[in-house]
């Protein structure tokens, strides 16, 4: 299958992720490391659900309230939306650039646009601020007790990962970016 081209919103050509053939997707094509950032069993999005789930059943067995009531639904509701709207804003910016979404993909190009002048992983964000705002929302302590180890699962293993591969797979690039711009805001 012939690769093709196609142009960051710098001009500068990527190839498609889409080329790449199915039997070479998570390979390393001639690089020390994997094509992927992220093939291991630690998916964020699992990530997250796992500890929303694990803090619900736990608010179940031990419902401590966070915040006074009258304010739980309101910080809650302002919390989730602002979470949404960033996460459709990144997903858009990363659509818009031509690079995949999901991790076990290539990148394709380092994205500077969007959200991604604030923070170099705000999807990762926008995760952690709607278990912030459900938590405020149902107001459990549990659920903002459950979303401490998912931070840290993502900031101790999934983020570096990413951050080692996207040095390798774009060294001018990447690093100008990572001390431009903060990991999380």
């Amino acid at each position: 299958m012939p690769s093709t081209t196609r142009s960051s919103p710098d001009g500068a050509p990527n190839a498609d992720a889409r080329d790449v053939p199915a039997s070479a997707k998570g390979r390393s094509l001639g690089t020390s490391g994997p094509d992927v950032a992220n093939l291991g069993p630690v998916r964020p999005p699992l990530v997250y659900l796992g500890s929303i789930a694990l803090g619900l059943v736990l608010h179940l067995l031990w419902p401590a309230r966070l915040v006074p009531p009258p304010v739980s639904t309101p910080a809650g509701a302002i919390v989730t939306v602002l979470a949404i709207t960033l996460f459709v804003s990144a997903v858009r910016t990363l659509r818009a650039a031509g690079t995949p979404i999901p991790g076990n993909r290539p990148t394709t190009t380092i994205v500077r646009r969007g959200p991604y002048r604030f923070s170099r992983n705000p999807i990762y964000l926008a995760f952690s601020l709607v278990q912030l705002g459900l938590a405020l929302w149902v107001n459990s302590l549990a659920l903002l007790i459950t979303l401490i180890p998912a931070v840290a699962v993502m900031w101790l293993v999934v983020i570096p990962r990413e951050e080692r591969y996207l040095e390798a797979r774009f060294p001018s690039e990447y690093s100008p970016y990572m001390a431009s711009v903060r990991r999380w805001l």
